[in-house]
């Protein structure tokens, strides 16, 4: 027969002994990952800067390159303008053989003219630009005023040259003399003239399509 004393204690009034829950090891989870996560701000910003400093030295690069082209190209047309305007005023042989006795040659005379100086202010304003790296008119203004004057004295150079061709041509079947020759060298450097507004115009028309107008 067992021992009343080796049974388990009863609580008083004869209530079972309260229950004691069992322990759950809960295992402590991490987060779940961000689906986005924070991008680092400081290890980006040095490479967008570098892009965007070599994007401005590019473009400064650029603009550099076409205005030393367009320098060069009104240069040449200063050189064939001068020319074309000495050899037609020095064109005096007597009688027939004066260029002021035609109204074609006389033409060629005058734009010529108009073309020297043209071609010579253009210069003057790029060389002190690109010398004092300050310019004389706003960027987009200067543009304008580029691609128009360059358009009009192409134009105006050609059709001097277009309107004394044919009458150089009948000259040169019936005499070939130092009359007709300085005549066609005159024509000739309107013509080479011609070429290099109408490439600076080409340029100067490029850098107006891409000026800002916001």
């Amino acid at each position: 027969m067992s021992n009343p004393e080796d049974s388990p204690t009863k609580q008083k009034n004869g209530a079972p002994p309260p229950s004691v829950p069992p322990t759950v090891n809960v295992e402590r989870q991490s987060p779940p990952p961000s689906a986005n996560p924070t991008p680092d701000v400081e290890m980006q910003t040095p490479a967008a800067t570098s892009s965007g400093v070599s994007e401005i030295l590019n473009r400064w690069g650029r603009e550099d390159l076409l205005k030393r082209r367009v320098l060069a190209l009104r240069g040449f047309g200063l050189v064939f303008s001068l020319l074309a305007f000495l050899i037609m005023a020095c064109n005096r042989h007597g009688d027939w053989k004066n260029f002021d006795n035609y109204e074609e040659f006389r033409y060629v005379l005058a734009i010529a003219i108009l073309s020297t100086f043209y071609t010579g202010a253009q210069v003057f304003r790029q060389i002190h630009e690109v010398s004092t790296a300050r310019s004389m008119f706003p960027p987009r203004k200067s543009a304008i005023i580029d691609f128009i004057g360059d358009q009009i004295l192409a134009y105006l150079l050609i059709s001097a040259s277009s309107s004394a061709i044919p009458m150089i041509n009948r000259m040169r079947e019936g005499s070939d003399n130092i009359f007709t020759d300085s005549l066609a060298a005159s024509i000739t450097m309107s013509l080479f003239a011609f070429l290099s507004l109408a490439l600076s115009a080409a340029i100067t028309g490029y850098k107006l399509s891409t000026q800002s107008y916001i």
